[in-house]
């Protein structure tokens, strides 16, 4: 008998590199579905389910994401309070205004598994071109 054995990967042997993504003119959806597969770390071969194997994202210049069609009227993001008549919904143009990062980070969380392992912990999203983390020395990712 052959010894094929499928790999698993271990938490302390995974390698993490960081990637900045620039969101100027790419489309929400197809910024998220990326970013969200980095996170998880299917872009790896060694991909594992239960083991959290993704990499560090930074997203930058978020306030310039594209919306297309009639979503920055028509999309909204709820949140309950958990009291009657708590219910708050914000339509994607106000938020994408206000505050560009809770938008993409949003967006992207929706996208990830609702799981123990907090994936979303390693997408870091900025609203202008400048980010803080020079020093791990990341890598731009093209989308």
């Amino acid at each position: 008998m052959s010894d094929n054995r499928t790999f698993m990967a271990k938490k302390g042997a995974v390698e993490r590199n960081w990637y900045v993504i620039d969101a100027t003119d790419v489309p929400l959806g197809r910024l998220a579905s990326k970013v969200a597969m980095m996170l998880m770390g299917k872009h790896k071969p060694t991909y594992t389910p239960h083991v959290d194997c993704g990499d560090f994202v930074i997203v930058v210049n978020a306030e310039k994401v594209k919306l297309t069609g009639r979503k920055l009227d028509q999309s909204v993001i709820h949140s309950y309070s958990g009291y009657p008549g708590g219910l708050k919904t914000v339509n994607y143009g106000t938020v994408l205004q206000k505050y560009p990062e809770r938008l993409v980070e949003h967006v992207v969380k929706g996208m990830l598994p609702r799981n123990r392992l907090k994936m979303y912990l390693k997408l870091k999203v900025y609203a202008g071109p400048n980010h803080p983390h020079a020093a791990q020395k990341p890598v731009e990712f093209k989308i």
